[in-house]
């Protein structure tokens, strides 16, 4: 039974998420076996694996307890535990065993070649069996501990009758061991141990590399999660305090924050005012004003005065952990370069294994010997490991999802960086997106003393024209008049007393069109004008897509009289009053031209388009609909990390390109050359792990990409 059929779509059936850790993940080919075999398993709704972490999370059936997902995934050749409580702990024992391994090959790499040296030179009789002898004390220890991810990983696989890339690199590694201590043991000429080490310390070196790629990407998650609180001080009934874990706050609980205490939980401002920092939800430093009816996140930091903060939400339900998550969950999807690796490497294991034995066979029919013929064989299990071609695409995603990150740009999913490089059209929606989607003050024509005034007035109120107010005085600023006895009357406005003089500030009778209020402070009246102003870098941003070939233009549910004057401002085409609907017929109509379009949008209208699009990008601002919809979320008030996708996607498909050739390059020129008997193993191991360094290696330029 499939994923569908065994969940439809309609039924009544209770979901739930589970995680696990899959260390034995290798490359894409992993990646397929496992989403393919999960999601055939009953009760699965979905799977996705996150390569970057190597997770797996699985949507399913609640009576599917973690044990049998478990047990599924062993059928499949993967040793796996459920992740602990805290979803987005990192845990690094396998890189830890991948080091000591690495470590262990190294040292008897170094001494068995110094050996090996000797014999190459021309060492003969008692002096080169000596050699060998030497070299196989050291080597066998070390296969047997260097080995054991490579072996238990391939014995795991085998014993449920399934294959994967570690099976045919054991066999080598084995073969190439056994071989050289046989011909030890009856004095022949040649010895292989050498081969046989060099090929598990790079193979190890590549792993390791990849281990630290994981880490650093993980690293950001880890960055994120490290603001929040761990503890907080939780009111009492009778007015005390305690101090209780993060983890054992629950929702409407209040906890105390003191000044430069970071926040455990999500909550409300129910009583105090001060600033807090709140650096890591929208990327700026500047201090943020709250006070009473105001939500402060798990994370921020109290900066000035003591706040009474209801809790609303806690541990993975903050909006700092669901943004962690929207990191960690970035799965392997099924683009079109990880499709080519997929069937690369399903079809890896019965080929390799089918052309050594051919060329066992050949040479042997050819009358070199049973020897002769075996070395052959284990050259070419060895130097066709497709370790390149598995790393290609993931190793390149995984940097650049990492480099964009530091940027404040969070790919959700791998396959977005390859349609974010296709894309030739941006579309974007206005409100919120190219603009702020907050009402900013006209405060030019205000002097110090009415800027000053209103500040003290306006501060005391949460009504969304007095909240950008405060914000374009503060952005001036502005330091707050010392007003008392404020106090908002519904209709009227706030009124309050400055030095004796009453003052206000109240809707405005003769505005005219737009929003606006007044500033009365005794028989001095001043109208303040509202609007919704540009993101700062918008225009800049709209050039640097246009230097990299996408034309843009705005599509907008606004009214067409609010629409013109932006679009005439950066120079774009604009259309306004546009329904959900139509959105969606002018993306298909677009793509029925040839293009492929990149929506930009936050409101819960673009949902439905930033899923159609070929690819989207949402603020962190954005509703949750249209952030689970789109493939990237940026942070912060600037719009420049449109373009910078953009231009880090092309990159990454510049450098997976570079990958395939390289990988296809190699195999088209080791095979041959090792199915002639021109290669020993030990050249099929420097070859073979070369390779996959190469790879790893270029896919680290674009940790630069972003910059």
């Amino acid at each position: 039974m499939n994923a569908a059929t065994a969940i439809a779509p309609e039924s009544d059936v209770e979901l739930v998420d589970s995680r696990f850790t899959v260390p034995g993940m290798r490359c894409a080919g992993c990646i397929a076996k496992i989403e393919r075999g999960l999601g055939e398993l009953p009760g699965v709704d979905a799977a996705r694996v996150n390569f970057s972490a190597k997770r797996v999370a699985v949507r399913h059936d609640a009576q599917l307890d973690d044990e049998a997902l478990v047990e599924a995934l062993e059928r499949l050749g993967f040793e796996s535990q459920p992740v602990a409580d805290n979803p987005l702990a990192t845990d690094d024992k396998d890189a830890k065993l991948l080091l000591r391994a690495l470590a262990v090959a190294g040292f008897g790499m170094m001494n068995i070649m110094l050996l090996s040296v000797s014999v190459w030179s021309g060492a003969g009789g008692v002096t080169r069996e000596m050699f060998h002898w030497l070299s196989a004390l050291i080597a066998l220890p070390v296969v047997a501990y260097s080995g054991r991810p490579f072996v238990a990983s391939a014995a795991m696989a085998l014993r449920y009758g399934r294959t994967n890339m570690d099976v045919p690199i054991s066999i080598g590694v084995l073969l190439a061991t056994g071989m050289s201590f046989y011909e030890t043991l009856t004095g022949g000429e040649h010895a292989y141990f050498d081969g046989a080490v060099m090929l598990l310390f790079f193979l190890l070196a590549g792993r390791a590399l990849d281990a630290t790629m994981r880490n650093r990407t993980r690293a950001g998650i880890g960055a994120l999660l490290g603001r929040m609180g761990k503890s907080a001080a939780v009111l009492q009934d009778d007015g005390s305090t305690r101090r209780i874990s993060a983890d054992e706050l629950f929702p409407g609980m209040v906890m105390l924050v003191a000044a430069g205490e970071a926040l455990a939980a999500d909550g409300e401002v129910i009583d105090g005012a001060g600033a807090i920092d709140n650096a890591m939800l929208t990327g700026e430093s500047t201090p943020e004003p709250v006070m009473v009816g105001d939500t402060v996140h798990a994370g921020a930091v109290n900066l000035s005065a003591p706040l009474r903060i209801r809790i609303t939400a806690t541990k993975g339900d903050t909006a700092l952990a669901e943004i962690a998550r929207l990191m960690d969950e970035a799965g392997q999807s099924r683009s079109r370069y990880v499709r080519i690796a997929d069937r690369a490497s399903r079809l890896y294991a019965p080929a390799v294994h089918s052309l050594a034995l051919l060329a066992f066979i050949g040479w042997m029919l050819a009358g070199a010997g049973w020897h002769q013929a075996m070395i052959i064989a284990i050259s070419v299990l060895i130097i066709t490991c497709p370790c390149a071609m598995g790393l290609a695409v993931p190793a390149a995603q995984v940097v650049a999802s990492g480099a964009l990150v530091k940027k404040g740009v969070l790919v959700k999913d791998g396959s977005a960086l390859e349609r974010l490089a296709e894309v030739d059209t941006v579309l974007f929606d206005k409100t919120g997106t190219l603009t702020l989607g907050e009402p900013r003050a006209e405060i030019g024509d205000l002097d110090a003393e009415a800027r000053s005034v209103a500040l003290g007035l306006a501060q005391n109120s949460r009504h969304p024209l007095s909240k950008g107010l405060v914000a374009s005085l503060q952005a001036a600023g502005t330091a707050p008049a010392e007003v008392i006895g404020v106090h908002e009357e519904s209709g009227q406005g706030l009124l309050g007393l400055w030095h004796g003089t009453p003052a206000a500030l109240e809707r405005a009778e003769a505005a005219g069109s737009g929003l606006a209020t007044t500033l009365r402070i005794g028989d001095r009246r001043e109208v303040i004008r509202f609007s919704d102003p540009l993101r700062a870098d918008a225009g800049a941003t709209v050039s640097a897509l246009s230097a990299l070939g996408l034309s843009s233009q705005i599509l907008s549910g606004d009214r067409t009289q609010s629409v013109a004057p932006v679009a005439r401002a950066l120079g774009i085409l604009g259309r306004g009053a546009v329904q959900p609907a139509e959105k969606l017929v002018a993306l298909e109509a677009l793509k029925r031209q040839g293009h492929l379009p990149l929506m930009v949008g936050d409101g819960l209208n673009d949902g439905p388009a930033l899923a159609a699009a070929h690819a989207s990008l949402a603020p962190a601002s954005a509703s949750d609909a249209s952030q689970q919809a789109a493939d990237a979320v940026f942070l912060g008030d600037r719009l420049g990390p449109v373009s910078l996708a953009v231009r880090v996607a092309r990159e990454t498909m510049r450098i997976v390109r570079q990958n395939f050739v390289f990988a296809i390059g190699y195999n088209i020129l080791a095979v041959p050359l090792a199915l002639a008997g021109m290669v020993t193993p030990m050249v099929a191991a420097i070859a073979m792990s070369l390779s996959s360094l190469v790879v790893v290696g270029n896919s680290l330029r674009l940790a630069r990409a972003a910059r």
